[in-house]
């Protein structure tokens, strides 16, 4: 049993990473190529699951609605990368 939690952390790890670094390079590619195009509709289709929630929850507080960037963005990666700190120490 030990051994399932084992491989499903280290998948959950994997993806985590890979959401991640697709958050990276849409934050990137925002700056440089603003229109949309085949590469940023698919970084936002696959980020967008993970920022929509945030930024739902973000729109109910008038800060956030304020500033000038977008809060949300940054708040999910956090989250992620909360998440992705703190997986090895639950599964052990």
């Amino acid at each position: 049993m030990q051994i399932f939690a084992v491989i499903l952390s280290r998948t959950v790890l994997i993806l985590l990473g890979a959401v991640q670094t697709a958050m990276f390079f849409r934050a990137i590619l925002s700056w440089f190529m603003p229109e949309e195009n085949g590469l940023t509709y698919f970084l936002s289709l696959l980020t967008e699951p993970f920022i929509a929630p945030v930024r739902f929850i973000l729109s109910r507080f008038r800060f956030a609605q304020e500033l000038p960037i977008d809060l949300s963005f940054m708040v999910t990666f956090l989250l992620l990368a909360l998440v992705e700190a703190f997986l090895p120490v639950i599964t052990m």
